[in-house]
């Protein structure tokens, strides 16, 4: 809990910093200078669970979505084995997210199945990263898991300064297709249209109910000028908070700016916790009963580039 509201932090990269890239470290330690997300690992570049359960503890996160991804030309392979540790030490927690690349899974609705064996609540797409489509008919299979299964579909939704990155596969519009032939099924938009797709991003979440706009990366303060277009009270409501964790300037920081931009309790309560529940299966469930989850200044100049 975070000043008396459920926190969800949707998007959170724990990887072991030998899977790496160099640009992936320069990127941490520039958006995430502001706290010490390296005290966390030991020194052969892993994760120490007491310590990163501590972390997300004092910063008031409740559940935290952990990313693992296999995209060898951008940020490399961060295999969901690597999250096994801090799920295992706080399952309430730490919550899995499976990854898929087109060009390296086959069969991918049987890769699937594997990750989602490692209690995955959630796929996450990276186009932008792995160089591929979200529309991909190779990704069909995997489309129709989740939509049987109840699971929904993160997808990268904005631009990546990572070298390899193919910024073309950033844009949602192609999502809308993908509905067209997977009704039912939900996506979530990361980075919601980072850099030319704002307006696309909040378009498909306003006229269809199964898309979600997710926060991360994208400074609080800034969503009145991002979204200027729109009525951000009513766009508010389709917002998961995240915070691509370590690329931020800290996750009570930012939970509490989202706080500051004069939205309403219910709304403000939404954003941090309560779409979250609502989305991800599961999640509810490891706030206990008799939470209410549907009632109930910026964080950085500029706009991270992470996945």
């Amino acid at each position: 809990m975070l000043d008396g509201r459920p926190l969800v932090d949707a998007h959170v990269h724990t990887a072991r910093l030998p899977t790496l890239p160099p640009a992936w470290r320069q990127w941490a330690e520039e958006f995430g200078s502001a706290h010490p997300w390296q005290d966390l690992y030991d020194d052969s570049g892993a994760l120490v669970p007491d310590r990163v359960d501590a972390y997300f503890e004092a910063e008031g996160v409740d559940v935290a979505l952990l990313l693992c991804e296999y995209s060898p030309k951008t940020t490399g392979y961060q295999p969901i084995e690597d999250l096994v540790p801090l799920v295992k030490h706080n399952p309430r927690r730490f919550k899995p997210v499976a990854n898929l690349n087109p060009h390296l899974h086959y069969p991918i609705d049987a890769e699937l199945e594997r990750q989602l064996g490692f209690g995955a609540v959630a796929l996450k797409l990276h186009p932008v990263h792995g160089g591929f489509s979200v529309a991909d008919p190779e990704l069909y299979p995997a489309y129709a898991l989740c939509r049987d299964a109840g699971i929904p579909v993160v997808v990268h939704c904005g631009t990546s300064s990572f070298p390899g990155s193919a910024n073309r596969y950033a844009d949602p519009t192609p999502i809308d297709d993908v509905l067209r032939l997977f009704p039912g099924l939900t996506f979530v938009l990361a980075h919601g249209g980072r850099g030319w797709w704002y307006d696309a991003a909040a378009f498909l979440a306003l006229s269809r109910e199964e898309v979600w706009i997710e926060l991360s990366g994208l400074p609080p303060r800034r969503l009145p000028e991002y979204y200027a277009r729109y009525d951000l009270k009513r766009l508010a409501r389709k917002f998961v908070f995240g915070t691509d964790w370590p690329g931020v300037p800290g996750i009570a920081r930012n939970a509490r700016a989202v706080a500051g931009l004069g939205l309403d309790e219910e709304i403000v309560s939404l954003v941090l916790g309560g779409n979250a529940m609502r989305v991800y299966p599961g999640i509810a469930d490891d706030f206990g009963s008799g939470r209410d989850t549907g009632s109930g200044e910026g964080t950085g100049s500029g706009q991270a580039s992470g996945g």
